[in-house]
């Protein structure tokens, strides 16, 4: 896993860059399998709304940062009932990936000190989209992608540049996003208050609950 910094990203608009992509697909009348990584159902709900009309979703959810295995269950369940209740314009299929803290803890391993946001959270990122990528091979999907691009506290920028890296090395196609862009975390929050989701108040690993 290689180092991130903000020098080696040229800025973009990933959201312009994202309706682009769909908006190839649809006139070509494709739609493809993509594997969504999902991180909890509020960040899930919006993008599954806008992306469901596009693709077959395989929404997998896979996060050992999640701390402890009460939670992680409380959000993976909340998760799955909302791929059931939601709407959806094409199939969406919920899997569940293995709980592996340990994974999680030897991937950080001399890392805990950092702040958040720093080299801790670019290595917690790479780890769940490389589970990402190898599970969209499993699925026979096209696309991987991930929702933790609609969080006001995650940098668009660092989460696109690795995914991108990795669908360089597989042979997948990452779909760029900022899926805060044009009010998408505001509507995450008024579709978390339509089905009733928990909404957690950090990303659930030990370290960030400092700073929450």
């Amino acid at each position: 896993m290689s180092v991130y910094t903000r020098e080696n990203v040229q800025k973009r608009n990933y959201q312009r860059e994202m309706e682009e992509i769909l908006r190839d697909l649809g006139q070509r009348g494709e739609v493809p399998g993509l594997l969504l990584h999902s991180c909890c159902a509020p960040c899930s709900s919006y993008v599954l709304e806008a992306l469901a009309e596009h693709f077959f979703i395989v929404d997998y959810f896979y996060n050992p940062n999640i701390s402890p295995e009460e939670e992680y269950d409380r959000r993976a369940r909340e998760l799955e009932r909302l791929v059931e209740e939601m709407p959806h314009a094409n199939p969406v299929r919920f899997v569940e990936g293995r709980y592996e803290p340990e994974r999680y803890d030897l991937a950080v391993k001399g890392l805990e000190g950092e702040p958040e946001g720093g080299e801790r959270c670019t290595v917690c990122f790479e780890l769940r989209l490389r589970e990402a990528a190898e599970k969209a091979k499993t699925f026979g999907c096209t696309f991987f992608t991930t929702t933790l691009t609609i969080s006001p506290h995650k940098d668009a920028a660092r989460i696109n540049a690795i995914g991108e890296r990795i669908a360089a090395e597989t042979g997948l196609r990452f779909l760029p996003s900022d899926f805060k862009k044009k009010d998408g975390f505001k509507r995450s929050t008024e579709l978390s208050q339509e089905y009733g989701l928990y909404r957690q108040d950090s990303c659930g690993c030990v370290y960030s609950r400092r700073f929450s």
